[in-house]
């Protein structure tokens, strides 16, 4: 049993706190069957929470203590037993009927859950920026239904969205297809690879990103997919390869994102839980979550 100390508050006791008017609301998305590859990541919004006892609310590099910030714990919306073609519709009418916040945090489940949430944050899809922390564009055929491998192709050739609203950071090396790498170009979305990461450091990709999209979005969603960490790091993830971002890169990027007053919205996806006996994925996963918040605790 952990000691409780009044001087080190625990991240799973300021997610329990139920703000009346909360600066964060966190959302458990338990979907997963429309996973390319076999996953239980209906399990993870639960798994990724019995993590927070682990964590303080004080970042000791960075400087700030996000214990003040205000927060809801909505739960899990009942969704893991809806096959991959009632799933979005469901989703994205819950996140257009949630009570708003400054920042919703959208614990998944996997990545198909990002196009209905997007869908849902304005309602002129031209306004809305998307940044996605991932290893792959996403873009697969939608030949294959609305799956984990479709969501930015969905977006963009279905539902409206600008390619040029889409920024997609930390694409690994042989993680994607040429002919999708092409479809991506052709249809104007930025690509910033793991190496363009390194050469030019996630402040400076994440800063370039946000001003950009600032210029002629409302606001501004961001997908984070812990696939894009490298494999060392995130074993729970199916998707993970050698060669990927650390934990440390990604979780500065996510920090600059929660950081923007643009930013409305944010999921973390494809961690199965059932693939993570040691729990080192879900760790990254909740480090990630207490990252978004301790950007937030910067917005002035």
């Amino acid at each position: 049993m952990a000691i409780n100390d009044p001087y080190w508050p625990r991240a799973d006791a300021w997610l329990n706190r139920e703000a009346e008017d909360p600066d964060i609301r966190v959302v458990g998305v338990p979907s997963s069957s429309a996973s390319l590859s076999p996953s239980r990541a209906d399990l993870t919004p639960l798994a990724v929470r019995d993590r927070f006892s682990r964590f303080s609310t004080f970042h000791g590099e960075w400087g700030i203590d996000f214990n003040g910030v205000g927060v809801f714990d909505e739960g899990n919306w009942p969704v893991s037993e809806l096959d991959m073609h009632e799933m979005p519709d469901a989703v994205e009418k819950r996140a257009r009927n949630l009570d708003p916040a400054p920042l919703t945090l959208f614990l998944g489940g996997d990545n198909a859950i990002t196009r209905p949430l997007v869908r849902a944050q304005h309602e002129e899809i031209e306004r809305v920026g998307v940044i996605t922390f991932d290893a792959h564009h996403d873009v697969r055929t939608l030949e294959l239904g609305p799956a984990n491998g479709t969501p930015i192709r969905g977006l963009v050739e279905e539902d409206g969205l600008p390619g040029v609203n889409v920024t997609q950071v930390g694409i690994h090396s042989f993680a994607n297809s040429a002919i999708y790498r092409q479809w991506c170009v052709d249809h104007g979305i930025s690509v910033v690879t793991v190496e363009q990461v390194r050469d030019e450091g996630m402040a400076s990709v994440v800063a370039t990103a946000l001003e950009r999209l600032a210029t002629y979005c409302k606001v501004v969603y961001v997908d984070v997919d812990v696939d894009v960490l490298d494999a060392t790091y995130a074993p729970g993830c199916p998707g993970a390869r050698p060669g990927g971002l650390t934990v440390r890169e990604l979780a500065d990027g996510v920090r600059r994102c929660g950081a923007h007053p643009m930013v409305s919205a944010m999921d973390l996806v494809e961690v199965d839980a059932s693939a993570d006996p040691t729990g080192i994925t879900l760790d990254a996963m909740a480090h990630l979550v207490l990252s978004a918040a301790a950007g937030y605790a910067e917005r002035s």
